[in-house]
């Protein structure tokens, strides 16, 4: 059985606005009792909804994530934890995994992971991730915050595509050309090396190819 890695969220940074107006954040997950990282790309209001509930703020009416709260608890539902199961060309695939009052009765249910963690937060659930993925995804900070990739990328590929990207005027027309595969790749070196702005990018062709 694939083993899971307990996980805390230690912040949400702000993106800046891609094509349509939309923005991104990161939100970054740490290893307990490690020193692995694992950024993931989120909307605006996934991001809003987890630093409400990460700030404890009081907003009068309930949004999307309160309601699930407020239902499950009607019902007598619990969440027990998440867990980040799979990642399929740069998409993070995530589960809900509730029980029942009693807590014999167990069920999975699929979830975007944005909002599998909004709802995680609320329930004040363990979040965690097969360790695959983070040794895929993540990268490793080590006590003088130098970052380092658990796997490296190929130096020679992922540099030229970073050159071409940032050197480009219409950087969502130049990514067209790469392969899923290259996308990942400068996605996590894009996050790694904190180039927020053009990681959204990156998501969003990797989204707009799923469609």
């Amino acid at each position: 059985m694939e083993k899971k890695i307990l996980m805390n969220i230690i912040g949400i940074s702000t993106g800046q606005s891609g094509h349509g107006g939309n923005n991104n954040y990161l939100l970054l997950l740490e290893e307990v009792n490690g020193n692995r990282r694992l950024p993931i790309v989120i909307g605006v209001f996934e991001a809003q909804s987890i630093a409400i509930a990460l700030e404890k703020v009081k907003i009068q009416r309930p949004i999307s994530h309160d309601l699930f709260k407020n239902f499950a608890d009607a019902f007598h539902v619990s969440v027990k934890e998440v867990i980040i199961y799979n990642l399929v060309e740069g998409v993070f695939y995530s589960k809900l995994v509730c029980t029942d009052s009693t807590g014999e009765l167990e069920h999975e249910i699929d979830a975007r992971t944005s909002d599998a963690i909004a709802i995680a937060v609320r329930f004040d659930a363990p979040i965690y991730v097969y360790e695959f993925i983070l040794n895929e995804a993540g990268y490793i900070v080590d006590e003088n915050d130098n970052i380092t990739p658990i796997q490296p990328h190929p130096k020679e590929e992922t540099e030229d595509i970073i050159e071409k990207t940032e050197s480009s005027e219409d950087i969502q027309d130049e990514l067209k050309k790469f392969s899923l595969e290259e996308l990942q790749q400068q996605l996590q070196k894009a996050i790694s090396e904190e180039k927020y702005e053009l990681a959204a990018k990156i998501h969003q062709e990797i989204e707009r190819r799923k469609s």
